[in-house]
Order: structure tokens, then C-alpha cells, then sequence
């Protein structure tokens, strides 16, 4: 079947959609969800087909984003349309929802397939559901990691020692990746860090990384920054690392669904993929972090030893204190402020941010068999070393290494949050922060969010300020200072 090709201007997430007119596409035995072959040329795909009477007329072929520029499509160009069957892996997305196990054969072919988009978001939302529904046997979720890994690039670095660490997350502000690479980095040791951008928060890594530098990096460009600093701070969604698992993230949280085994899988094959050889887990606990008990903070962390032994991977677990978000800013320019104090030493700087950092870095020198790692870690931040590695790698990512902790400016509607009383702080809220954080417009808006002036056990006095909001508008300043006294993020007695 032949069809001229309509541009339709929205993107589908990354899938392959196109669109047919009802009538037609029934009339050829197509109905919706079905799979097509588009062809141009030399060049096809697998597309997944929408109907529609209304925009798309009999002879036409309605082509999403993705789809126009895979082909290198033109307006009213010809292309052939031929249907195909369904994936196999369809058949063993099912078999996991049936409560079956699937072997390496089935796990390669559902993440294959979700590699080249040949499965639909509901088949997606469908193998996802299935696997917190039914959980994941050890083995499977080798197999799951292991394909993920053998469907993406892989970062080859001839280096001997490759370290990485991994936040389990949920806590605000915690920007400790970016002072622990550059201390890493400057001891010497080899540290590729792909991070992600916020998903519930006011700002992950990579968002605020981009205030100082460029973390959209093909893979080939990574490779030559690491060589030539020992690191890199890049979004892992930018490099073609793991990229299944990015896929299956976009899937599980607007479901909030994190079943154990996928999160396993995805923190380790992206360690795979850049070829760690130690990693250290950090696993925060709290009432609000997302590991919620010493106990079960244990048991995540044999996993993920379990996990690693399977790849010649050598992986430390540390459990940290998560009952309230780490450092001042909470937004992407706040939260880079906070980071070039620490790595500049003011006398401002968030020290809870400089403590777990040193300790997070020494713990990953001493798992390469450094010793008195501290005391380095220590000695490298305080005298500068840490502050001009990452100058180095901020130059190396297209940044301005020179740039002044009084260039980043907050957004310029502000207003402070004052204590109503006088008393101890005994609780900040990680939710109730991020929440506002988030209303702020962060971290679409870098130079949004709330800047926290007292954590818990500090003392404050009635009519001092507990937090400064700053938002682009009024109105929105407004907003979201209302919220703030609905959620009371700080409470004192």
C-alpha cells in the first residue's frame, strides 16, 4: 500500500506512531495498535498505528515526530505501508503477568523490542505492572540487566579501576555527586558519572550540573572528557548507555510503580555500561526517604551485591541519614551555589553537603585500596585541588570554569518564611520541600525553588526566617507561599 506522508507536530515519547484513516486501514485489515512496516527506499521501521476519520484522509499517512525523522521524511512524499504481526515479545510480556518465569531468551526479546519501539506504552505499562505485580526471581533480574546492557553503547575505557556511586534518592538538595567527583577525580581514579534529571524533586544531578556546564554528550564526546580529566557529570538519558531502562522509567513513575527488581536493574546496568569495576550504593533512611528502615536498607543492599557478582562488579552499601534534605538550595541554580561553596570553601558553605560528600568519596578511595581516605578526601577539597578538577571538567563539558558563585542569581521574586515562634527545629520535611520546590517551577525554571536557612536541631527565635522561596512571578510567589503555610515543612517545639 502506498501513502503520502503528512506531518503531524508532536512527539510520542520516543515511539514509532503513525496514523491512518479509519476507514481505509480497516477496510485492510489494520486496526489500532497493530504494527506497520514504513518504508522509504533503503530505509523502514516498525511503526505502531492510531486511526482517525477526521485528520487523515484515505490516502494518507499521518507520521509522528519521531517517525518523519528516522525516515528523513518530506510533505506528500510516498511511502509504502505493509502490516506485520506483533511482536513475539507480546506473548512473553503475558506470560509474566500469568505468573511465569522468563528465561534470557524472553528477557532479551522484550527489552530488544523496547529498544527499536516496536512495543506500545500500554505494552510497556503492561510488562511493568507484571513485574510489580509478580516480582522478579533472582535470575530474571539478570537477565533483565544483562539485556539492557547488550541493547545500549558501552563506554570502553581502558582503565583498570573504574569507580561510580549510586544515591537510592528522595532526599532534596543532596548534590553530593557533584563534590565527590572532582575529589575522586583529582586522587586519580577514573569516575564516568551519568546522572538523571529530577523526576519528584527540585532539581537531580544532571539538572544541576547544566547550570555550570553541558550534560547533553554523545557517547564519543564522554569518552574523550573522561580520558582527558579522570571525569564527567552527564545526563545518562543523552548517551545511548542503558537505553532501555530509560524507557522503562518514563513508564514506571507517572505510575509510581518501583518494583525492586527493575530498580536493581537499573542502577547497574548503567554501571555496567560505563564499565565500573567498584561502586558505591548509597541507601539514605528515613520516614520520607525511600528506603524507610535499617532492615530493610540490609536487604536492598545483599541484592545489590548479589546483583554485581554476576558482572565482576565489587559493590559497598552505606546506609546514611535521610530524615531531611542535605544543604541549603533546593532548585538547580540554589543547589549549584551550595556546590561551589563547598568545593571553594566559604564560610557559608552547607556542611552537612561537605560531610557526607568526604564521606561518600573516602569510602569509595578506600574500596580501591587507598588508604587514610579521608584524611585525603579532606586534604584534596581543602586545598583546592577538588575546586580546580571540576574547572577542568567544567571547561572539558563546554562550561565557564571561571564562573563566580555571584553570577548564579536566584529568580527575582522572593520572600521569607518566618518562624512563628521561638524553639528547637526537630523536624524538616523532605516532601513538603520538594513540593514547594517543585511549585516554585523548579527545575524547568533553574533559578527557582527555596533556600533553607535552618535544619533540624538548630534554635530559632519568633520572627526569624526558616526559608526563602523565589519564583519568577508574583503570583506564583504568591502560590506557593500559601502552600508553604498549609505544609509547614519546618516544625519546631
Amino acid at each position: 500500500m502506498k501513502f503520502s506522508v503528512k506531518r503531524i507536530d508532536m512527539e510520542s515519547d520516543g515511539s514509532y506512531i503513525v496514523v491512518l484513516n479509519e476507514t481505509r486501514a480497516i477496510s485492510e485489515g489494520i486496526h489500532g495498535a497493530d504494527r506497520v512496516m514504513v518504508v522509504k527506499g533503503n530505509k523502514s521501521l516498525v511503526a505502531i498505528t492510531n486511526l482517525s476519520d477526521i485528520t487523515i484522509k484515505s490516502h494518507q499517512i499521518g507520521v509522528f515526530e519521531e517517525v518523519w525523522k528516522k525516515l528523513e521524511l518530506d510533505d506528500d512524499e510516498t511511502v509504502d505501508v505493509f502490516p506485520i504481526p506483533s511482536p513475539l515479545s507480546i506473548e512473553y510480556i503475558k506470560k509474566k503477568i500469568d505468573g511465569g518465569k522468563l528465561s534470557e531468551h524472553d528477557m532479551f526479546s522484550i527489552i530488544e523490542d523496547v529498544v527499536k519501539n516496536k512495543l506500545s506504552r500500554i505494552e510497556l505499562s503492561a510488562f511493568v505492572t507484571g513485574c510489580y505485580i509478580r516480582g522478579l526471581t533472582r535470575k530474571e533480574i539478570f537477565y533483565l540487566t544483562k539485556a539492557v546492557v547488550d541493547t545500549g553503547d558501552t563506554l570502553q575505557l581502558n582503565r583498570k579501576i573504574i569507580v561510580d556511586k549510586h544515591c537510592l534518592g528522595g532526599i532534596p538538595g543532596n548534590r553530593t555527586t557533584m563534590v565527590v567527583v572532582p575529589i575522586v577525580a583529582a586522587q586519580g581514579l577514573t569516575i564516568p558519572k551519568t546522572s538523571s534529571r529530577s523526576i519528584t524533586s527540585p532539581a537531580g544531578t544532571a539538572d544541576t550540573m547544566e547550570v555550570l556546564a553541558n550534560v547533553n554528550l554523545p557517547i564519543t564526546e564522554l569518552h574523550s572528557i573522561v580520558e582527558k580529566t579522570n571525569g564527567c557529570i552527564a545526563f545518562g538519558g543523552s548517551v545511548n548507555l542503558a537505553a532501555a531502562d530509560d524507557k522503562l522509567i518514563k513508564i514506571r513513575h507517572p505510575l509510581h510503580l518501583d518494583p525492586e527488581g527493575l530498580m536493581l536493574s537499573s542502577i547497574l546496568a548503567k554501571k555496567v555500561a560505563v564499565g565500573s569495576t567498584h561502586v558505591l550504593i548509597d541507601i539514605p533512611i528515613g520516614p520520607e526517604a525511600k528506603t524507610k528502615d535499617t532492615r530493610s536498607a540490609k536487604r536492598l543492599g545483599k541484592s545489590f551485591k548479589r546483583l554485581a557478582r554476576h558482572f565482576s562488579m565489587k559493590v559497598n552499601v552505606t546506609f546514611t541519614d535521610g530524615s531531611q534534605p542535605i544543604g541549603n538550595g533546593m532548585g538547580p541554580v540554589l543547589e549549584a551555589r551550595d556546590v561551589l561553596k563547598v568545593l571553594k570553601q566559604t564560610h557559608d558553605r552547607p556542611i552537612d553537603l561537605e560531610s557526607k560528600s568526604l564521606f561518600i568519596a573516602s569510602e569509595m578511595m578506600k574500596m580501591t585500596g587507598i588508604r587514610k581516605s579521608m584524611e585525603k578526601a579532606s586534604e584534596i577539597l581543602r586545598s583546592g585541588e577538588a575546586y580546580d578538577k571540576m574547572k577542568e571538567i567544567i571547561e572539558a563539558q563546554g562550561g565557564r570554569p571561571d564562573v563566580k558563585i555571584s553570577d548564579l542569581k536566584p529568580a527575582k521574586h522572593s520572600k521569607e518564611f518566618c518562624a512563628d515562634r521561638s524553639g528547637k527545629v526537630i523536624h524538616v520535611s523532605n516532601h513538603a520541600t520538594a513540593r514547594l520546590g517543585l511549585a516554585c517551577g523548579a527545575p524547568m525554571d533553574k533559578d527557582t525553588g527555596l533556600f533553607l536557612h535552618h535544619h533540624v536541631g538548630e534554635h530559632v527565635e519568633s520572627g526569624e526566617r526558616l526559608f526563602t522561596i523565589y519564583t519568577r512571578t508574583k503570583s506564583k510567589l504568591d502560590y506557593v507561599y500559601s502552600l508553604a503555610k498549609q505544609f509547614r515543612p519546618l516544625r519546631i517545639v
